[in-house]
């Protein structure tokens, strides 16, 4: 077993050094800690139990302060802008015939309807989404 604990060890801290997230370290405080068990001479079933014990309780207290520390944040794009603007029908929008195009501050998306109605040309639309390279819109009542 002292083995396979060390092996967990170093694979665990060789993939956190290959990653920015913190997702295997909780594992090696959990093999360290069956590996000591191991040399205080405790049973297999006792190193698995403090492994599993030892991982699960360093994720959960651990973790919360971890992803604040990190600051993971989202990265905004130049097409957020586009969302809560008004656009311009210029291509009847109909989802079921796979058409639809806008113009929305001055550049020209293909788009589909949030909610499945056929939005004619002419109309406008408020943008609500972005899906891959479509807009998705809600037409407004005029």
């Amino acid at each position: 077993m002292p083995y396979i604990w060390l092996a967990i060890i170093v694979l665990a801290v060789l993939l956190e050094m290959g990653t920015t997230q913190l997702i295997s370290i909780w594992f090696a405080a959990g093999s360290v800690g069956a590996l000591i068990a191991y040399l205080v001479g405790a049973s297999t079933l006792v190193q698995i139990c403090v492994f599993v014990l030892i991982t699960g309780i360093t994720l959960a207290f651990t973790r919360p302060f971890a992803q604040r520390a990190l600051g993971v944040k989202k990265t905004s794009t130049n097409a957020d802008r586009y969302i809560g603007k008004v656009a311009v029908v210029t291509v009847e929008i109909n989802n079921t015939l796979g058409t639809g195009q806008v113009n929305v501050l001055g550049s020209i998306w293909t788009a589909r309807s949030s909610d499945g109605s056929v939005i004619p040309v002419g109309a406008h639309a408020v943008v609500e989404s972005i899906d891959g390279v479509k807009l998705i819109v809600r037409k407004i009542n005029d």
